[in-house]
């Protein structure tokens, strides 16, 4: 390698065949040692199956959800223990007491719009009143004219299904 002063050679030929001697200098080159080949891995023994670690996933994850349906099917037998079919009796005897009610309300209704204006804020209000629970016990009703009604027994009140 030149130095860094060192001036070129000028007009310096050569006789040489660069083809010839590459070619000589493969020939005589030692053999090239063979890459790593790759491990064929459609030979592997565990070719094609699934590793261990996966089913066992899979086998938790499975634990997890039969633990939930359990759960759920628990939850719903609770709600189901907890609710009772009302018998017929007492269906009809609610729908007669809800009526007398109703009829006694519609009383009190008519009698506070006969006596004339509803000119203070007291009869206004006792009318708004009444109107309100006469449609409730109509909403009751109409809630026990079904076929079957459910009773909730853990509610702090009866509510109906």
């Amino acid at each position: 390698m030149p130095k860094n002063g060192d001036k070129p050679i000028h007009g310096l030929v050569s006789d040489k065949n660069f083809i010839v001697a590459n070619a000589v200098e493969k020939i005589l080159a030692a053999p090239k040692l063979p890459a790593r080949q790759e491990r064929d891995m459609l030979k592997k023994r565990n070719y094609g199956k699934v590793p261990k670690y996966v089913n066992k996933i899979k086998a938790e994850i499975e634990d997890e959800y039969n633990l939930v349906r359990e759960m759920q099917i628990e939850e719903q037998n609770e709600r189901d223990r907890q609710r009772m079919l009302m018998p017929e009796e007492e269906r009809q005897e609610l729908i007669a007491a809800l009526k007398k009610k109703w009829e006694v309300l519609m009383r009190d209704y008519q009698k506070e719009s006969h006596h004339g204006k509803l000119d203070t804020i007291g009869k206004k209000s006792r009318k708004e009143v009444i109107e309100a629970d006469m449609d409730q016990v109509e909403a009751d009703i109409k809630k026990l004219q079904k076929n079957y009604i459910f009773v909730d027994t853990t509610a702090p009140s009866t509510t109906f299904f």
